[in-house]
């Protein structure tokens, strides 16, 4: 009765979803001033002209959970500091918001050759930072375009600055940026190139928006933090949370934004609950962007290494918010889908890990998630301010090898027929096997201890309670929910009711043994003998790689392709033939239609364990290829014997 109380209040009260970004930047600050000992952190000078306009970097995408948010922002932190363009004024929290509006047409080609990645594939946006531009507030139109390296090229993002009230005639061919661009050549601003680089880009982008019939199709909305130093852009990370894609086309003939480039009914006021349904699609993760600009064969940082295979994150290569906006908003209007669909519904979580992260600065004697039972440490002075990380991964080239090798597009009928299978195998939402952490069960010893992370990796994002969003992390209430925490309102308590003042001697020997034995049982799980309880064991989900579904239609379609075959040598024997033709031809027939039936029932079998997601099941098929050769063998010998003299 009290728990229920209290779980009602906590939910109300949101004191664990704090955003906790205005404390990581002034942290930051601290933190690197210290680590460059007052002063003025430096990169490599080779690396401080770069263009932020035109810039290559290898690229990675990797999706993070709201309960890992703050982590691996103080991850990070500890190497790189929070970029901050502008630091004359105080950072607000407005700050870190960004706006794209993307553009395409009715029959969606930058979706389709983004999706594809096909040479030349462009994406055009419209870019603002902060809060809603006014008319004479300056955007930014971006185009980034793909190239395949089988070409030589590399793919490339450029932008040029366009103010607000130039957008709709832009964007309608009756306003060119010869003007604008021709007041920089006179002022000096930009140097004669560049300005003739941003004019033909300009020109370019506007010849393909009217020839194409390109028009505002969906918004992104996020914020970012961006971790790099100020002056050297080999190494820069960025953070986007609280994402959210918003519809902005017309099609259907509802006109969303009226006559305006975008709509004027919301602006940045995440989660944006005057939206309906249909036109929002709040993504329930952060994704994480690690950008790289290294030289050809140089390893990137052990570190970075280290945190993408962590688990904090989980590897998403590919993802494009775009791509998934129009995916999921008209999913009605477009024939493929993206491969990461299948993997939305699926637990991104893992088993944490005390190596690595916010908890490997805790002494292995202190469980994690219970008050500490003795003296804090002190690190190691140059540990901490130089950033040096415990382990070394040697031999990495790029971070495209970490990433697993997934299929880029999937046919919309098969990721339909997928996620119906999956929908009639899944268990009620209410079930308490639905969860990762079933808090009404101990875990077993290895999870238990690192199922609670320290009160600083308590994630603060704030998450709206809106039913497509995803479950809010609540850090504090499942530590009371868990009887195993010293917040649990059933823990057993750490002293000895008979002589409380002996438990509490810190100086008695006998007392912090107690002490120690009563931490000891409350960490790995281990009960009085007059409990009768015996602790469940509690199994992270398994992972299904959508290549193993693909691997299983193609084996069926393998199969109706030989029989499609025997069918055809079994029609021409039956219409071009004597009688005892005629005969082997219908025999051929039947182990025809035999064989369509079997594989149909294996294909079946097979997608069921597989959805059983058991590992001692056997995939193999002994008796079809037997039972088919041997009644091919006897149609072929039938066929012969009737020929024999």
């Amino acid at each position: 009765m009290l728990k229920s109380i209290f779980h009602v209040r906590l939910n109300t009260k949101p004191f664990h979803k704090e955003n906790y970004d205005a404390v990581i930047v002034r942290l930051s600050n601290i933190y690197h001033i210290v680590a460059a000992r007052g002063q003025k952190l430096k990169g490599d000078s080779q690396f401080s002209n770069v263009d932020s306009a035109a810039f290559v970097r290898d690229t990675t995408k990797y999706w993070v959970h709201p309960d890992n948010i703050t982590e691996v922002k103080l991850v990070i932190m500890r190497h790189l500091p929070v970029l901050v363009f502008n630091t004359k004024k105080e950072y607000e929290e407005n700050d870190s918001a960004i706006s794209s509006v993307y553009v395409d047409n009715e029959d969606f080609e930058c979706y389709q050759g983004r999706l594809e990645k096909t040479d030349m594939a462009q994406a055009i946006r419209i870019r603002w930072y902060g809060p809603t531009p006014t008319e004479n507030g300056q955007c930014f139109l971006e185009r980034k375009v793909h190239r395949e390296k089988w070409t030589g090229e590399q793919s490339v993002k450029e932008r040029f600055p366009i103010k607000t009230k130039y957008i709709n005639p832009y964007l309608a061919g009756e306003y060119t940026m010869d003007v604008k661009f021709a007041k920089l050549r006179a002022r000096g601003q930009k140097s004669v190139k560049d300005v003739e680089l941003m004019q033909k880009l300009a020109n370019d982008v506007q010849t393909s928006i009217v020839t194409k019939k390109m028009r505002p199709t969906i918004r992104a909305f996020y914020r970012r933090t961006a971790f790099q130093l100020s002056n050297d852009a080999r190494v820069r990370i960025s953070l986007d949370t609280e994402l959210a894609l918003i519809r902005e086309d017309d099609f259907g003939g509802r006109r969303r934004a009226g006559d305006n480039w975008k709509r004027e009914d919301i602006g940045i006021d995440w989660p944006f609950k005057q939206l309906p349904a249909e036109d929002i699609t709040r993504f329930p993760y952060a994704v994480l962007e690690v950008k790289l600009q290294t030289h050809h064969g140089q390893e990137p940082p052990a570190w970075i290494v280290e945190l993408i295979n962590s688990h904090l994150v989980e590897s998403c290569p590919r993802f494009s918010k775009y791509i998934h906006g129009v995916a999921t908003l008209l999913e009605d209007k477009i024939q493929i889908l993206p491969f990461w669909l299948p993997q939305m519904d699926q637990e991104i979580r893992k088993p944490p890990n005390t190596d690595f992260g916010l908890t490997s600065f805790l002494p292995r004697s202190w469980p994690v998630g219970t008050p500490q039972a003795g003296p804090r440490p002190t690190l190691a002075p140059r540990a901490l301010i130089e950033g040096s990380s415990d382990s070394t991964i040697k031999g990495t080239k790029s971070l495209s090898e970490f990433e697993p090798k997934m299929p880029k597009t999937m046919d919309k009928a098969t990721y339909q027929q997928k996620m119906a299978e999956k929908n009639a195998n899944r268990r009620p939402a209410n079930s308490s096997e639905n969860t990762f952490y079933n808090q009404s069960t101990p875990m077993s010893a290895s999870k238990a201890s690192v199922a609670h992370s320290h009160p600083l990796v308590d994630n603060g994002s704030t998450v709206s309670d809106h039913a497509s969003m995803a479950p809010p992390a609540r850090p504090w209430v499942d530590r009371l929910n868990n009887r195993d925490s010293p917040l649990s309102l059933g823990a057993e308590p750490a002293m000895n009711e008979k002589n409380p003042s002996k438990a509490n001697d810190g100086n008695n020997e006998d007392g912090l043994l107690r002490k120690k034995s009563t931490i000891r049982r409350k960490r790995f799980g281990f009960r009085e003998k007059r409990s009768s309880v015996v602790p469940k064991r509690t199994t992270a989900p398994v992972r299904m790689e959508p290549k193993v579904f693909f691997a299983n239609e193609r084996t069926f379609l393998n199969w109706l392709q030989f029989s499609v075959l025997l069918g055809s040598i079994a029609l021409t024997l039956l219409n071009f033939g004597n009688h005892m033709t005629r005969v082997s031809g219908a025999v051929l027939t039947v182990i025809t239609l035999l064989a369509m039936l079997y594989a149909l029932g294996i294909f079946h079998i097979r997608l069921s364990n597989i959805l059983s997601s058991k590992a001692n099941r056997q995939f193999h098929d002994r008796v079809g290829p037997t039972v088919l050769c041997v009644f091919l063998f006897g149609a072929y010998f039938l066929n012969f014997y009737s020929k024999s003299p």
